[in-house]
């Protein structure tokens, strides 16, 4: 027998280390080859790395949460005589903001004997996720997705058998603590990261207006009634796309990505829109390219796959970088206003909030209208208060006569 010393693969894009997110093993278990037993995440992205050769678990470096330099030892196993010159290379789970959060370890639950699933466990890291937070081992799951890959469905059934039997298992008399703790890892701890550079370094202009979304809501109505087939319900998400594509036209200052590394503006004919959107694994940014030469019908239908990606953990890289301008709603919860953080290197967002009806005056008389508030936030270091204000009263015109969305400009 001998010894097998795996370290740290180069993941590639100057990166120098990765953090821990998950170990899928332990000193003493024997493992074989192409197991997947750890996940790791860089700056860039999630990245699932599986066992090189098979044997045994030696030991472990690194708990959820600490970094590992690239060429330190990761895991060493005891294998047979021959070992591999070379490890094979890790695969690339998903992009940025894909990495599952782990929880505190689940005290497993009695369950009836299943069949344990020999060589790797096909699952997406939500998955992997999930079944951690459930006490659910993964090799005990029957998958029903393509090549027996698990699905949540079947994390759901095999959820069910196990709360079924912690129910029946007698309980321990000492009262819960009162507290816990959870470490700040993963996805969560670059969102921590991400989000205090940008509101440390950036000068928010914050910037609410009222918009009577009457007229859109008709339109909205409409248009969902005389879909196409295979169309889904359209939300204000689409409309309001289409309307800032429209409006950056004449605020090209407000497409724009800041490289603070050279000093410059990089300015965008396109309009890359990222779309905020919440998901098990935290905030994701998935990016609807060219949305100014998408059709409303293709703008819904984007937002809806990337958004769809992005909640399962299926989103590429490149669907989630790229954005020059970022829309959020929080759709029914979205309140009064709100105060969105900028997604740099971006200089503005736009945060749509709350739809309600209420009475107001309109045309001298007192009547009930659908009002919607727009909450923006720009980077005052290159976006001044006036241009700020302009952008987003021409947005609201657009928004209160909704035809004018789909003229076309007319060229001076």
């Amino acid at each position: 027998m001998s010894q097998y010393v795996f370290k740290m693969p180069d993941l590639g894009e100057g990166t120098v280390d990765a953090e821990i997110v998950a170990w899928h093993t332990k000193p003493g278990d024997a493992v074989t080859e192409d197991q997947l037993i750890v996940e790791v995440m860089t700056d860039k992205a999630a990245v699932e790395v599986p066992a090189p050769v098979s044997g045994r678990v030696v030991s472990i470096t690194g708990a959820p949460g600490d970094k590992v330099a690239v060429g330190s030892p990761l895991i060493v196993f005891e294998v047979g005589e021959r070992a591999p010159a070379a490890a094979p290379a890790p695969r690339a789970a998903s992009a940025l903001a894909t990495a599952p959060v782990p929880a505190a370890a689940p005290v497993p639950a009695a369950a009836p004997a299943s069949p344990v699933r020999q060589g790797r466990v096909m699952a997406s890291p939500a998955n992997r996720r999930r079944a951690r937070e459930a006490g659910i081992d993964l090799t005990t799951v029957v998958g029903s997705g393509p090549g027996g890959r698990i699905l949540r469905d079947d994390l759901g059934a095999a959820g069910a058998g196990a709360a079924g039997a912690a129910a029946a298992a007698p309980r321990p008399a000492a009262a819960a603590a009162e507290t816990s703790e959870i470490k700040v890892i993963g996805l969560r701890r670059l969102i921590a990261e991400r989000m205090s550079e940008a509101k440390r370094n950036i000068p928010h202009f914050a910037y609410v207006e009222e918009v009577d979304v009457t007229e859109l809501e008709s339109l909205r109505q409409h248009l969902n009634q005389s879909r196409p087939a295979d169309a889904l319900n359209l939300s204000y998400l689409p409309l309001v796309v289409m309307a800032l594509t429209r409006v950056l036209e004449s605020f090209p200052q407000c497409n724009v990505l800041y490289d603070a590394a050279r000093g410059v503006l990089v300015r965008y004919r396109a309009v890359h829109v990222g779309i905020a959107t919440q998901t098990p694994d935290g905030l994701k940014v998935p990016v609807v390219r060219n949305a100014q030469s998408l059709g409303l019908w293709e703008v819904a239908a984007e937002i809806r796959r990337l958004a769809e990606r992005a909640r399962s953990g299926k989103a590429t890289r490149d669907e989630l970088v790229g954005s020059t301008i970022t829309v959020t709603s929080l759709g029914k919860l979205g309140g009064i206003a709100s105060t969105p953080i900028i997604n740099a290197p971006e200089v503005a967002i736009i945060g749509l909030n709350k739809a309600i009806e209420r009475p107001v005056v309109h045309h001298g008389a007192v009547v009930v209208r659908r009002i919607m508030n727009l909450s923006s936030s720009f980077d005052h270091r290159f976006v001044d208060g006036y241009d700020a204000a302009a952008m987003i009263q021409a947005l609201k015109e657009l928004l209160e006569h909704p035809a004018t969305i789909f003229i076309p400009k007319v060229q001076s």
